[in-house]
Order: C-alpha cells, then structure tokens, then sequence
C-alpha cells in the first residue's frame, strides 16, 4: 500500500490562492481514476479538479469556504502498492519500515465507511415528535447534533433547495442529506417534512392569528463565487467615485424594427431580445467616445483605450452575478451578437464558462430585463470606467406634434469613474447611444 497526495494545482495566471468550495468525497471513500474529488474557486471561475489514480480518501485538506495556497495538500489518497503511482505524485506510506502503523492507521481510513449506511435510513427519525424545534430553541447558537450535522456545521445545500426550506420554515441544519459530499436535496426536505420536521403548524401564532410562528435562524457563509462578487462590489465601490446619468429612451421605433426582423428572420436566424440592439448602438457610441471603451489601471495611473469592444454583460445565475465577455463585439451582426450573448448566458448559468469567457471586458451592459425597475444605480466592473444600465420598458402617453400618443419608454442608468470621464462626456456618451436607438437606421451606419 502507499500513499498519493493530490497537491492544489497550480491554475495558471498568476493564481496564488483559490476556495474551496465542495469536495466530492469523503473520508474513507473510494476514488476512481479521474473522478472528480472537489471543486474549487479561483477569482473568476469555478475548477473541478480530478484524481489521477483510484484509492481510499485518507484526508482532505480544508474545509468548504477555506483559502488553500498553490501546491498544499488537497487530498490525501491510499493506494494498492507503490507501483500504481504516478512520478513526482506519490508519497510511499511508511508501511514497509513500520509495519504496525499501517496496521493502525486502516481503522482510521475504514472507520467513517459505515457511518454513511444507516445516515440516511433514520431520516424519519424527526418523526418520532416534534423534537427538533424545541431543541433549537434550547441552543441558539445552532450547536445542535442530529444523524446527519456535527455541532457547528453548517449545512450544504444549493440556492433552490436554501430558498425552498425557507418557504417551507424548515431549519436545514436539522434535515439529514442523503446528496454526495453530505449536501441537502429536495427529496431531503421532502421527507423532512413528511416526517413532521416542518416549523410550526398554521394556527399555531401568537393570538391565534392562523398564521405560522418562525422561530428558524440560519447562517450562510459568504463563499465560492459570492465572496469574489462581495469583494468585487468593494473594490469598485471603495476605489471609484462614482457618477451615474439617467436618460429616457423612446425605443418605440427600435422596438417595431426588433419585431419586423423577427417576422422576416426569426425562424431562420433566431429571435432577436432589445439587448442586440443595445449592444450595437453601445459599440458605435464608443467610437465616437473612445474615453468609455478603457480600462483604469488605478495603482499606475495608465488608461488604456481599446479599439474593439470586449463587451461585458452582466449575466445572473442560481450562484450570482458573471459577466462573460462578448469578444470584438465591432465584427459581429446583430444575429452574431445575439447567439453570443444566448451562448455565454448558458455557460455561465450551467457553470461551464471558462476564465478566458469571464476576462477582459472593456466596457459592460448591465440589464434586469423586464424587472429591471424605473431607475438602478450599476457599478463599474473593474478596472472597466463605464456601464451602461437598462431598465425595463414601459408604455406612457407622450405629446408627440401636439397628439398624446403611446410609445414605449426605457431609462438608460449609465454609471461612469469620475476621475477619468467628465460629466458631459457621460452625458453625450448617452446621448450618443440614445440617437441610434430612436432612429434605429443609424445602428446601419458605420
């Protein structure tokens, strides 16, 4: 027998540190050849990292939310002979000149495999009574024991799932998780709740009012790719003064045109959203204010201005906000643009964007679509200096040559770094993109 240590790779790009944020084995379990043992975070995108050689999970390295250095110990593996090992990755156990510890150390390897059997079949425990509310009660600061947590742990569990206990009143760290890594699913919850584990019944509040008394605290640690959005959103923040510009745009016109391309090419060359539309006036807007397609590199006090457009834009999935980046956003068509913006919103949001994906924006869009409310107040992307904000489109009457007409109507909430761009620069930046989108025939024009 010997021992492979699977070391924190070294990613590339300078990375000196990356999170761990879920390891896909467990203590004294078995790893096949390539499987995939955790995942973690670098600054911009989430990394599986798999095993090279099959064996028993001796240790792991940290814990979920942990900051592991380039080249520490992931995982520690025990593996059939030293033959099997691969060159420069193996440690040969101390077996051969102490027999006895090798002896002592398999308890320890096998010891938490029956553990995980019988975890999932007293589930139903909790239906025994309603135990579990009263003993969180008796401990508030959540170091409560049941089949599943140790005290203090926190449990694993993605967004859905969180949101849907929360509907329900249901504390996760009582429902036992039969998920790999020891993570919560619906069906968790499910038989949770069957098993009389929910908060308390309707009818149950204060005065008899019907409605149920939730008592349920939970703590979320702030990791993976929240804390780089966190610690984003403070850099950006702390570091540029901000100046946002509101404008309103009549897209009334822009919004007809969307619809007769989408009759005349919709079924052969994909259904066009306002934000190609966007995107192309945003583009040509640039050249004529090349200031906001720069990034500020704060520390030596260089802007750099860039003739292509690597367009940002802000993509929200079930984990957070991305902005993937549309490469020469200038060469493409609007149907190019659109099948690229369609094309990085699925990456990100299966969680299949690569760091080259999430690199290198110029200037960003920022759009909440159809609840994108009145007026928003972005934040840079930084180093980036600008961001153009779009919000919903509403229909108002307007005096149009002394008529009250309907037309459709969006803000533009445009936020700009005022150490490099003036206010009337932002302004006319604005202005600029507004004229293309209310006479649409100039998107046509170079």
């Amino acid at each position: 027998m010997g021992h492979h240590v699977i070391k924190m790779p070294d990613i590339g790009e300078g990375i000196a540190e990356v999170e761990v944020i879920a390891w896909k084995v467990e203590v004294g379990g078995q790893v096949a050849e390539d499987q995939v043992v955790a995942e973690v975070m670098t600054d911009k995108a989430m990394v599986e990292i798999p095993s090279p050689v099959a064996g028993t999970v001796v240790s792991l390295g940290g814990k979920p939310g942990e900051m592991m250095a380039v080249g520490s110990e992931l995982i520690r593996l025990e593996v059939e002979g030293a033959g099997n090992l691969k060159a420069g990755a193996a440690e040969p156990a101390p077996a051969a000149a102490k027999p006895a510890e090798a002896k002592t150390e398999t308890p320890k390897v096998e010891a938490p495999k029956p553990a995980p059997a019988p975890e999932p079949k007293p589930a139903a425990a909790p239906a025994k009574s309603a135990a579990p509310a009263p003993a969180a009660k008796s401990d508030t600061r959540g170091a409560v024991t049941n089949s599943v947590l140790a005290a203090g742990e926190q449990p694993l569990a993605s967004p859905a799932v969180r949101r849907r206990a929360w509907d329900l009143g249901i504390e996760l760290r009582y429902v036992p998780a039969t998920g790999p890594g020891g993570r919560i699913l619906h069906a968790d919850l499910d038989a949770y709740a069957e098993a009389g584990g929910k908060a308390q019944p309707v009818g149950g509040g204060a005065g008899g009012s019907g409605y149920a008394r939730r008592t349920g605290e939970e703590q979320v640690p702030i990791m993976g790719l929240r804390r780089k959005i966190a610690q984003k959103m403070q850099q950006s923040w702390s570091n540029i003064p901000h100046i946002t510009y509101v404008e309103e745009i009549d897209v009334t016109e822009v919004e007809a045109l969307r619809a007769k391309l989408n009759d005349r090419w919709g079924k052969t060359r994909g259904k066009l959203t306002l934000l190609p539309l966007l995107a192309r006036a945003v583009v040509l807007a640039a050249r004529d204010f090349p200031q906001m397609n720069a990034r500020f590199d704060d520390e030596a006090n260089i802007v750099t201005r860039y003739e292509g457009v690597q367009l940002g834009i802000a993509t929200q999935s079930a984990v957070g906000l991305s902005v993937p980046v549309i490469a020469h956003a200038e060469s493409l068509d609007l149907w190019q643009t659109a099948a690229e913006i369609g094309r990085l919103a699925a990456a990100v949001r299966e969680g299949k964007a690569t760091r080259d994906e999430l690199s290198g924006s110029t200037i960003t869009i920022s759009s909440l679509g159809p609840v994108g409310g009145v007026v928003s107040t972005p934040i840079i992307n930084h180093p980036e200096v600008a961001i153009v904000g779009v919000n919903r489109i509403i229909e108002r009457p307007m005096f149009r040559e002394g008529q009250v007409v309907a037309r459709k109507l969006m803000n533009l909430s445009s936020s700009f770094d005022h150490r490099i761009v003036d206010g009337m620069d932002a302004a006319e930046f604005v202005q600029a993109i507004r004229q293309r989108l209310e006479t649409p025939a100039l998107l046509f024009v170079e």
